[in-house]
């Protein structure tokens, strides 16, 4: 799957106080980041996710660049709603914040979420959307809340600037009766990640029917630490399982020198049959040439006294 730095950009302006969407705006983004979070680190463990809010005085950087969710879950419980968006600025450090990621193979993605009035001019807008992907970072869109035309429109413009290779997405979501991270999963957003829709069957390959399509049969946006321990304990016991294959495999060497046991020990002569007989007669060969020797020397000397 891809490797990717995320940065998500979430609204914390007086407008995501408003409970239009369950159980308000700010909640439904809270489950929303959540969802994302696990969906970029299980399309591959490498990917890293940051955050940060762009509500209050300024922009501020949450969360850098990170795998652990227990960090990103703190940046979201520390964060508090207050003042008005800053969108702009807020992608701009965002890019900032990408550019100083550790892996410089990640691909760089912004995620933003936005329920309010959007300040920025169109023109703006388009001269941020030229920056962005002249520097190959996509940015995704979440709209939702204010869906005025102007806002709606003001997205679809530097949506249309910034479209690249990698992808960059508008999803303009209504408020209805499902959450916001349920209606998120069936966006091109997620769904090129690979995420299931809660309670959807399952996806080809993946968990059965009556896991509700998600691997193991655990939602990894209710309960990532159980996912993720459950992936973990899968593929330690596959690499066992190959560990323990390969040592198990017959070797092809030959034992040669030992005898099968149909082969008997000992040759027609009541000697040992095999090497071991050779080297008894080299030995019996060796020590029988000496006497031969000092025979032939006694024979010369009984000539000599003859003649004598």
């Amino acid at each position: 799957m891809v490797l990717e730095a995320t940065m998500i950009v979430v609204d914390n302006s007086e407008s995501s106080r408003n409970g239009d969407y369950v159980p308000s705006r700010w909640e439904a983004q809270s489950d929303a980041v959540n969802l994302i979070f696990s969906a970029k680190t299980q399309a591959n463990p490498e990917s890293s996710v940051g955050l940060m809010s762009m509500g209050g005085k300024g922009p501020e950087v949450l969360v850098t660049l990170t795998t652990d969710f227990g960090k990103v879950l703190d940046g979201i419980h520390r964060t508090k709603i207050r003042g008005s968006t800053h969108l702009a600025t807020g992608i701009q450090i965002a890019g900032l914040a990408l550019k100083h990621r550790q892996n410089k193979s990640q691909r760089q993605r912004i995620i933003v979420f936005t329920c309010s009035p959007i300040e920025e001019s169109e023109k703006d807008l388009v001269k941020l959307a030229k920056r962005m992907k002249k520097n190959n970072i996509s940015i995704d869109f979440i709209a939702f809340g204010d869906l005025e035309p102007d806002n709606t429109k003001k997205l679809e413009v530097f949506n249309e600037n910034i479209k690249g290779g990698d992808g960059s997405h508008l999803a303009i979501i209504p408020p209805g009766p499902s959450l916001l991270s349920d209606t998120l999963v069936t966006t091109p957003i997620l769904s090129a990640d690979g995420v299931a829709p809660r309670g959807g069957g399952a996806e080809e390959g993946g968990a059965d029917s009556g896991g509700g399509g998600f691997e193991f049969g655990v939602d990894p946006s209710t309960d990532p630490e159980l996912a993720l321990a459950l992936r973990m304990s899968m593929e330690e016991e596959k690499a066992r399982q190959e560990k323990e294959g390969k040592k198990d495999e017959p070797k092809g060497e030959s034992l040669e020198g030992i005898p099968e046991e149909n082969q008997s020990l000992l040759d027609s002569q009541g000697e040992a049959s095999g090497s071991g007989g050779d080297k008894m007669d080299e030995d019996k060969k060796e020590s029988s040439e000496p006497k031969e020797e000092k025979k032939k020397d006694g024979d010369g000397d009984g000539d000599k006294m003859d003649t004598a």
